[in-house]
């Protein structure tokens, strides 16, 4: 396995000169699964497999996909882990090229994680139930049956969460899209769904 300059593995490559490693910094995306997601940051990819920064533990024994921004998705097979990196090949050929412009049909936006945790909504002296189906550094898309008007300003409070001020930029039928007047930081975030999600699979359990 080979040993990267910072002394984290990478992923193992069966030929180098026919698989060319490009350097990707900063690159946002997502591991998904079928009920959960989690941020990453793409460190590095080839043909074969790619490296990403990690913000916690990854679950063990599920399959991962990654999703890139664009909404690219590769199936991936872990390699490794560790401290915070891991290491993965990729399930199906994929392009290159594609990967490292990470070229899309629509204008770039934060990524976004699917979710769906309870929450309360709180605007003047009411205090209303929703569900919040999917979280980014800068919104959230909120399902409630409640009226909400259009730029209305509203707390949105979930256990484990700080409380969000946001404001109703959208909404369609009983969806809302929030923008938060204070972001996320992106590692921040990160945890914070991570601790949601785990939360959320043992009360199903």
């Amino acid at each position: 396995m080979q040993v990267g300059q910072d002394g984290v593995p990478s992923v193992e490559l069966t030929d180098q000169r026919s698989t060319p490693r490009f350097m990707l910094l900063i690159r946002a995306a997502k591991l998904t699964a079928p009920d959960v997601e989690f941020l990453c940051v793409v460190r590095d990819a080839s043909e074969s497999g790619v490296s990403v920064r990690l913000f916690h533990p990854l679950p063990e024994a599920i399959e991962l996909t990654l999703e890139l921004p664009n909404g690219d998705r590769h199936p991936l097979e872990r390699v490794w882990e560790h401290e915070g990196k891991a290491g993965f090949r990729f399930r199906e050929p994929v392009e290159l090229e594609r990967i490292v412009e990470a070229r899309s049909e629509y204008p770039r936006r934060a990524v976004r994680l699917r979710l769906e945790v309870p929450c309360w909504l709180a605007f003047g002296e009411r205090r209303v139930r929703g569900t919040i189906g999917n979280l980014s550094q800068h919104g959230a898309l909120i399902n409630t049956p409640e009226r909400l008007s259009l730029a209305q300003r509203v707390k949105v409070e979930v256990e484990g969460l700080p409380e969000i001020v946001a404001r109703v930029r959208w909404r369609h039928h009983d969806s809302y899209g929030l923008s938060f007047e204070d972001t996320f930081q992106f590692a921040e975030l990160a945890a914070l769904v991570f601790d949601l999600q785990r939360e959320a699979a043992q009360v199903r359990a």
